[in-house]
């Protein structure tokens, strides 16, 4: 293969990449049209293919090289426009929609979520240098699903959401999966056994328009084990500071 066919194979994969990236937004659009349907289901399934495609979308960037191939192509603004149409804009929309917060206030409770991550999107240390999110990593998806089939009382749900939103701006060190080098084996591990168990509470939830509690239940293990993990790196982190500080008062 000649050094020309060799180089517009790299720029039709870094394309590739970018398109790849950008189909979140239109899973977006799909699922939004799922919610004015009604379909409960059908919108958290395109919520989890963006998130699917925000796994691994990352890798094969880093794979083909786009920066180095199209170097007047920010992949970084696109993955951060996607990742905010559907990590933030869908799930409020979703929780609007679905009456799982109080009818009174759940505008202004939706809206807080939507500031709160459109700040945290625009911070230039979002993400560390040695991959950590700064601040609640605006998982709204998540929280709405869980939210939703948890069937909590509606204000229960609103203190969540308010409460999340706070989060975004407590510099918490929040473990990046796929990146934060420590215990990074058991965190992507245990998150492909808990995707895989989400995926059958979305079949459950479309076939039969409910989930297993039980199961459910279960599936929180996870989001429970990535904050406990991420808080007690961040709290391990500032404990050296802490010290020198009071071994060496001014």
């Amino acid at each position: 293969m000649s050094a020309v066919s060799a180089g517009r194979l790299r720029q039709s994969a870094a394309w590739g990449v970018h398109l790849f990236t950008a189909s979140g937004a239109a899973a977006g659009v799909l699922g939004i049209l799922a919610i004015e349907r009604g379909d409960a289901a059908a919108a958290f399934g395109w919520m989890a293919y963006a998130l699917a495609v925000d796994a691994v979308d990352g890798t094969f960037a880093r794979t083909v090289g786009v920066k180095q191939v199209l170097p007047t192509f920010d992949g970084t603004k696109l993955d951060d426009i996607v990742d905010y149409v559907t990590y933030v804009i869908l799930p409020a929309f979703f929780l609007l929609h679905f009456d799982v917060l109080p009818a009174t206030v759940a505008v202004p409770v939706v809206l807080c979520p939507v500031l709160a991550s459109a700040y945290g999107f625009c911070r230039t240390d979002a993400k560390t240098p040695d991959h950590f999110f700064t601040g609640f990593p605006s998982y709204w998806n998540v929280v709405a699903f869980y939210l939703y089939v948890l069937d909590w009382p509606p204000a229960l749900n609103a203190a969540v959401v308010v409460a999340f939103s706070v989060a975004v701006f407590v510099p918490v060190r929040y473990v990046y999966p796929s990146r934060t080098p420590t215990w990074r084996a058991a965190t992507v591990g245990l998150g492909i056994v808990w995707g895989m168990t989400m995926l059958y509470l979305l079949f459950c939830l479309a076939r039969q328009a409910s989930t297993p509690r039980h199961l459910v239940l279960v599936s929180l293990a996870y989001p429970v084990y990535y904050c406990a993990l991420s808080l007690a790196l961040t709290v391990r982190r500032s404990t050296p500071a802490v010290t020198s500080s009071a071994a060496h008062p001014r």
